[in-house]
């Protein structure tokens, strides 16, 4: 596999938000379908997902590809695993709760991440990271606290649990990747086939509880767009920024999907979050915001001591 040159980190910073602006259209989308439900509107989504990059990594990767899915290192199957579990549980949460709860369950992201990088890479975070991840950790505790105490339904909310447990999985698997070479100095293990193979396990597990298949042709290409535009895309993005961004760094810029999903949902579907979750949410964002700021001056100042010495 040829080595792709580096990005610098404010490009790649570019194009997570990007990343993060695709996939924050699933809520607002599904709020559209006219009778896909539940299981179906997986299905339908990953299977959409999978033909979309049977395609682009066919042209990425030329004829080798298949060969290549028989020869795949056992990083790439417990990475399709992870990308199989997001890609379901995120899908049937969304069908049981609403589309803010949802997002701001995954920003549990960043503290998993945080501390299975630290657990089985043994990688140091900066205390302004900690500190972001408390934030944004009190804030997802707070919607909950709240949701619980005026007697809603949970089921939704912990059905989303899994895709942070999963996502931190995968990142930290990717972070590995990215930093192990074979002895030509190339990646050891080639991780975009992950993604497709994820994408037809959520397909095939979900395929018998969604028989028999009652979609619409609308239905089918709003969740065809999802498949290709919010998942396709961005994460083929992702498994390459994965290569120049840190996992804790991707988990934390991930987080503004949840800015512009319930914008979307706001906007475009009328689905006003409750008081709890825009305060959990808020605290979310504010801790992003603020690690990204305390990033930023701790660089400034590094550059500035350079310069004197």
């Amino acid at each position: 596999m040829p080595t792709l040159p580096s990005l610098t980190h404010r490009r790649a910073v570019f194009l997570m938000i990007l990343v993060t602006l695709m996939w924050s259209i699933a809520g607002v989308v599904t709020r559209h379908l006219d009778v896909a439900r539940s299981f179906e509107v997986n299905f339908w989504r990953s299977l959409c997902n999978a033909l979309a990059l049977l395609v682009a990594l066919r042209v990425m990767r030329g004829p080798a590809f298949l060969h290549g899915l028989t020869t795949a290192r056992w990083p790439v199957w417990a990475s399709s695993l992870s990308w199989a579990a997001m890609f379901t549980a995120f899908m049937i949460a969304l069908t049981l709760t609403t589309v803010a709860n949802v997002l701001v369950t995954q920003a549990l992201g960043p503290l998993i991440t945080a501390i299975f990088v630290r657990l089985f890479l043994r990688h140091r975070l900066p205390a302004r990271t900690w500190a972001a991840i408390a934030l944004g950790g009190a804030g997802i505790a707070w919607m909950f606290g709240q949701e619980a105490a005026a007697g809603a339904s949970l089921t939704g909310s912990l059905i989303a649990l899994v895709v942070p447990f999963a996502a931190a999985t995968n990142w930290t698997l990717l972070q590995s990747t990215a930093a192990a070479r074979d002895g030509d100095g190339t990646p050891s293990s080639d991780m975009l086939p992950a993604i497709l193979i994820g994408a037809l396990i959520s397909a095939s597990i979900t395929l018998p509880f969604a028989w028999p298949l009652q979609a619409s042709l609308h239905d089918i290409a709003l969740l065809a767009l999802l498949g290709v535009l919010q998942l396709a895309i961005p994460c083929l993005l992702l498994v390459r920024l994965s290569r120049d961004l840190p996992a804790a760094e991707i988990a934390l810029l991930g987080l503004l999907e949840i800015l512009f999903g319930v914008a979307w949902a706001w906007l475009g579907a009328s689905e006003q979050p409750s008081r709890a979750t825009l305060t959990g949410g808020s605290l979310v964002i504010a801790a992003l915001i603020l690690n990204e700021i305390l990033a930023i001056r701790q660089k400034r100042k590094v550059l500035a001591a350079s310069k004197i010495f």
